[in-house]
């Protein structure tokens, strides 16, 4: 043991929430279905890659803290000892950028791998009973692309109707269309999305936690998908029994998804929404309070 080790060992508590999951988890299973997807010898320069169970604990340091940016997971691995030693981290090791994290969730992502490492991680985690779906919340968080365009789009007519005059107008008419012209090097899953006056290119991350802040289910779409389109999927995916209540922020505020809970028997607690010359009224605006209140998971710190 190192004297950085040392210092660690002495730094932080042997109760915390990360520490006691790193303990329950058997990531033997986890490593395995990692490797399928993410198993390089030495990344674009030749220096030896970061191992994929140290990135996928970063991705579930993010999730478990709020759903955090690839950049906020970077910087707590760089000065939370609580952080640092569930990823098997020294204070002399170096911590993947968050250039590094993006690519490895875009390749699981694209390989729809996630479900199934999250369902494994869940099923540890349930045989323990520590996983309560009594109240579960949804919410969506922007996850960044390090492979955006650095140009404006360029688009191509596609058909020549010139080489066509055999063929009768109206056909020629249909086969020409404009197509966006794919930049090398640019990700091109990725959605631009305005965000609090900000343009992000990346992936919105839309997920499902229990009371705890653990996480039930995950949806990844581009940026520009609106939060509420895939909730239902992500209820059903979530598993979550009769009579358990769901919350969420008035985003999600549709016929629709009262329809869909109240068919499934799951209490609505989605935050009401105003109409067009119809404001909520008091009882509606403690409702959303006292969902706002409900909403809020701690940290895993």
């Amino acid at each position: 043991m190192s004297f950085s080790d040392f210092y660690i060992s002495h730094r932080t508590r042997k109760g915390n929430f990360l520490n006691q999951i790193d303990q329950l988890i058997d990531w033997q299973p986890i490593v395995q279905k990692i490797r399928r997807h993410y198993a390089p010898v030495s990344d674009v320069v030749g220096r030896p890659a970061y191992p994929g169970l140290l990135l996928f604990k970063m991705l579930l340091v993010g999730l478990w803290h709020g759903g955090l940016s690839d950049q906020a997971v970077e910087d707590m691995a760089n000065v939370n000892l609580h952080v640092l030693c569930f990823l098997g981290l020294s204070l002399e090791d170096d911590v993947p950028d968050h250039s590094v994290l993006s690519r490895f969730r875009t390749k699981l992502t694209k390989a729809e791998a996630w479900d199934g490492l999250l369902t494994e991680i869940n099923l540890q985690i349930e045989g323990r009973n520590l996983m309560v779906k009594s109240g579960c919340h949804v919410d969506g968080s922007i996850t960044h692309s390090p492979r955006k365009p650095r140009a404006k789009p360029a688009y191509e007519i596609v058909g020549d109707r010139e080489e066509r005059d055999d063929e009768a107008e109206a056909q020629a008419q249909a086969d020409m269309r404009i197509a966006l012209v794919t930049q090398p090097g640019v990700d091109g899953e990725a959605r631009w999305l305005k965000k609090a006056g900000k343009s992000v290119f990346g992936y919105k991350q839309h997920t499902v936690v229990d009371a705890n802040g653990l996480v039930l289910a995950v949806e990844t779409t581009p940026a520009n998908r609106h939060d509420s389109q895939p909730f239902v999927d992500l209820v059903d995916k979530a598993g979550i029994e009769p009579g358990n209540r769901i919350h969420a922020d008035k985003a999600y505020c549709s016929k629709k998804h009262r329809d869909a809970l109240k068919a499934r028997g799951i209490k609505n607690g989605i935050q009401d929404k105003a109409a067009k010359n119809k404001p909520l009224n008091a009882r509606q605006l403690g409702r959303n309070k006292a969902i706002s209140k409900v909403r809020f998971v701690p940290s895993r710190a």
